[in-house]
């Protein structure tokens, strides 16, 4: 009886745990906190000495210090990810029958028709649509924060096309759903089908994707032209239209339900962004292996009982109306015996419109547990990051998927305004709950493992612990620099080594895991300037930002970046040059740190070569002058953006200038403070 159930059970995955990089990983943990420890034990004895034995000040050396101890808590916290490295092996086709596959609903998230490119976003959707899935138990929601009459209109053109595109994928046994990257693809992603009738179908269908971008691109240019005045993004009523609702031809094959959802929004009630809608590589495979991978952004998905919870047709109905809301419609379907269907009765479907309509209301969520207990929570604008640390403290399991050949594919930002902005935004959330009663140190010790614990702590406390720590390694060495000031020990000394040590060892792993998991050495060189750039600009604001909400002085806000790229963007970004066209307060900052360094190397090497190396001077001021061009060579592009380039991208003189005037002061008043 037991070995016949054993037989039935056949795992639809497979989790393999890498071995050797667990070895390799641990091995250099090891290592690496040993040299820590010896590091840290350097910079405590300083505080032992007698004073006449030392002319180093003290404030530089114990800002240095407090630097080194946050950068290696934040190494400390991202070993977590690599102590227990899994992957993951599918077998789709032990799949159960189609009549017991569960129900999926997908959600498309769009903000704004100006900022994310149309086609793209419909290129989604016929993807969603297109999933091998059974159309009874498949339903996509496209779910548009500003209510844009462009997205739903260009909505209605795609799921037009999706009637063709959808019975083609089927008769065909398309592996790539998504039309853009079929059509532009050489190779060939079909059945065994490859004679005429198959090339002519392909030909018809190509034609027809053609007139939906024209189509799609149509609508767009017509709005950018005209406007909507009448349209406020911010104040609109809730908008629901199931799309195939009335379709006057017969499908080939049965469709998924498409329905366009806009959430109602009033300038008196606060919008929770994304959540009130939905109501790198090494990083989140290490953390599949310690319990599954947070939500993050998108191309995850949920079961309705995790956000929602399990319930009974003994549940007390009050505690549920307290809890979901007055609906008693939305209330049916949470009981675990609900068997969703579809209407086709016309004033029978208007009425489920209506009541769907109260559901998106802005005011609906009053008084309830919405965003708060139940559903995605509504605590911070990473409501991913802080949903997914939820449900994993409740007991919740997740597992990460990251086949050979992508499913989904997304538009990243491109240029560095950008990207600022969304990681801006991002630091900010990521640091509120760090700072909050919902850190994970605080929060989750009773109800997580303790690894799976440091990975979430690693990407709460990753914006504020790498500014901090950053901005002092910018500063604090090249004022000291500046001032013939020693923060290293001399190369002779056998201390260097463990400085040494530390520097070598953290590059070679960085470029390791670069290079096995299929990257280059410029993508490992990209990372890193990224990283500095990102840590004194985006982390540094998103940090004030919390601070300054704190106070009551600033409000989180939730501001789409710019994923439209233009014929220029695009060539720069595949020239692979920088797009300096941001704010000042991005580039400022920037910009002065490397004029400090500059101004610290240059008169460091002037003084060494002018006074013939004087005192040992080359020997003790080594390890400053080589952080100090390491930050020049890494930022070459900053350096180049300032002074080569004339370009429309380059970093603009006034800028300069400005950055100049503040590197000026930061030499002069952090000299006197400091030294």
């Amino acid at each position: 009886m037991e070995q016949s159930s054993m037989e039935k059970y056949v795992p639809l995955h497979v989790c393999h745990v890498n071995k050797t990089s667990i070895i390799i990983n641990r091995a250099h943990a090891f290592l690496h906190f040993i040299a820590i420890l010896f590091l840290i034990h350097y910079r405590l004895s300083f505080f032992f000495q007698h004073p006449k034995n030392t002319t180093i000040p003290t404030l530089p050396w114990l800002l240095i210090f407090v630097s080194e101890l946050l950068l290696s808590l934040a190494w400390l916290f991202t070993q977590s990810y690599r102590w227990r490295p899994v992957t993951r092996t599918v077998f789709p086709e032990r799949l159960p029958a189609d009549d017991k596959l569960p129900a999926i609903d997908v959600f498309i998230c769009t903000a704004d028709p100006n900022k994310e490119p149309s086609v793209e976003v419909m290129n989604t959707v016929i993807s969603a649509m297109a999933l091998a899935y059974p159309p009874e138990k498949l339903h996509v929601y496209v779910s548009d924060d500003a209510g844009s009459d462009v997205t739903l209109r260009c909505t209605k053109e795609a799921w037009n096309f999706a009637r063709y595109w959808v019975p083609f994928c089927r008769k065909y046994d398309l592996v790539t759903a998504c039309p853009d990257v079929y059509f532009s693809s050489s190779e060939v992603d079909s059945g065994d089908f490859e004679g005429s009738e198959f090339k002519a179908a392909r030909t018809k269908m190509e034609e027809k994707y053609e007139v939906l971008k024209q189509r799609i691109r149509r609508i767009v240019q017509q709005h950018s032209t005209t406007g909507d005045a009448l349209h406020n993004t911010r104040d609109h009523p809730s908008i629901i239209e199931v799309i195939n609702e009335h379709s006057e031809e017969e499908d080939e094959v049965k469709m998924p339900l498409l329905v366009y959802v806009s959430r109602e929004k009033r300038p008196s009630h606060h919008h929770n962004f994304k959540a009130g809608a939905l109501n790198v590589l090494i990083f989140w495979h290490g953390f599949d292996g310690v319990g599954g991978p947070t939500i993050s952004g998108s191309n995850f998905y949920i079961k309705r009982e995790a956000l929602l919870g399990s319930f009974s047709k003994q549940q007390e109905l009050m505690a549920l109306k307290r809890s979901f809301g007055p609906s008693n419609d939305f209330i049916k379907t949470l009981v675990e015996d609900y068997k969703p269907g579809f209407i086709h009765d016309g004033e029978s479907s208007r009425m489920l419109l209506e009541k769907a309509n109260v559901l998106a209301s802005c005011s609906y969520e009053n008084q309830t547990s919405w965003g708060s207990k139940v559903g995605f929570l509504y605590f911070c604008v990473v409501e991913d990051y802080f949903t997914g640390f939820t449900l994993h403290r409740k007991g919740w399991k997740s597992v990460y998927l990251y086949p050979k050949k992508p499913q989904f594919l997304g538009i990243a930002t491109t240029n560095f305004n950008d990207t600022s902005i969304q990681w801006r935004r991002w630091a900010s959330g990521l640091t509120s709950v760090a700072i909050s009663k919902f850190c994970p140190l605080i929060y989750g010790p009773l109800k997580m493992s303790w690894v799976q614990l440091m990975c979430y702590s690693e990407l709460a406390f990753m914006p504020l612990l790498n500014c901090l720590s950053l901005w002092g390694f910018a500063l604090i060495p090249q004022l000291c620099l500046f001032n013939d000031i020693s923060l290293y020990p001399k190369v002779s000394d056998s201390n260097f080594n463990i400085f040494f040590i530390i520097f070598v060892s953290a590059i070679l792993k960085s470029l390791y895991e670069v290079v096995t998991t299929g990257g280059q050495v410029l993508t490992w060189r990209n990372d890193w300037r990224i990283w500095m750039m990102r840590s004194v600009t985006s982390y540094f604001y998103g940090s004030l930002d919390v601070v300054f909400n704190k106070l009551g002085m600033k409000e989180a806000s939730f501001l789409p970046t710019n994923k439209v790229i233009d014929d220029e963007h695009a060539k720069l970004y595949e020239m692979g040059i920088f797009d300096f066209r941001t704010a000042t307060t991005f580039l400022a900052p920037l910009v002065t740190v490397i004029l400090v360094n500059i101004a610290a190397f240059v008169r460091a090497l002037v003084v060494n070569v002018v006074d013939n190396d004087r005192d040992g001077f080359w020997e003790k001021m080594f390890g400053q002058m080589f952080l100090s061009f390491y930050i020049l060579v890494s930022n070459y592009t900053v350096i180049e953006g300032m002074i080569i380039r004339r370009d429309k991208a380059s970093i603009p003189l006034y800028v300069t200038l400005l950055s100049g005037v503040f590197s000026v002061f930061i030499l002069l008043i952090g000299s006197a403070i400091l030294c």
